[in-house]
């Protein structure tokens, strides 16, 4: 699957705590925020489609803390302390899938999702969606896996196998789907 291999995140790195209008309130450690119930950070999550309309799936590694092994969107994670949403999302979609696209804002929401007793997501997510504009070559410090699925089959394999996705995953696709499909229709088109 990859070639590229390099550790690119620290649970010691520094998130961005926000309110409920995503005004910046403080900063914590990437540990701390995902502790018990989570404490409210600023977060985002990339949608990225190949020239077929396909989407680019990402299935996480055993060794995240959160969620691992479960199938999610392509690219999430956090800005640091002191970086726009503009670099950090540039500076993942490298670090993750070694990848390069245009991307569009979309929308933002807040969510809360608990992992059992290893923690949780509470997040202001901001939601992004782009079009690849070269091969991927996942770290696989980061991803265990990669695939890409025709848009019209993600509510399928969402409604067969939920258990298998990420919560944050499931409740973007919903929005993007229901609330922007002609905004997603543009990417999600060969």
């Amino acid at each position: 699957m990859s070639s590229a291999s390099r550790i690119v995140s620290s649970e010691a790195e520094e998130l961005i705590l926000v309110d409920a209008d995503d005004d910046e309130t403080g900063h914590l450690s990437k540990a701390a925020c995902h502790d018990g119930n989570g404490v409210l950070h600023r977060a985002f999550s990339i949608f990225l489609f190949n020239d077929a309309g396909e989407l680019l799936l990402q299935q996480r590694a055993m060794s995240k803390r959160l969620w691992p092994e479960y199938w999610s969107n392509s690219c999430c994670s956090h800005p640091r302390r002191g970086e726009s949403m503009e670099t950090a999302t540039r500076r993942r979609l490298s670090d993750e899938l070694n990848a390069d696209a245009m991307l569009e804002f979309v929308y933002k929401f807040r969510y809360q999702a608990n992992f059992g007793e290893l923690g949780s997501e509470h997040e202001l997510c901001h939601v992004y969606l782009g079009r690849l504009r070269n091969d991927v070559n996942a770290n696989d410090e980061e991803i265990a896996d990669v695939r890409f699925i025709a848009a019209q089959d993600v509510a399928a394999e969402l409604s067969q196998q939920p258990d298998r996705y990420t919560p944050w995953f499931k409740l973007e696709w919903e929005a993007l789907t229901e609330e922007y499909g002609d905004t997603l229709s543009v990417y999600s088109s060969a």
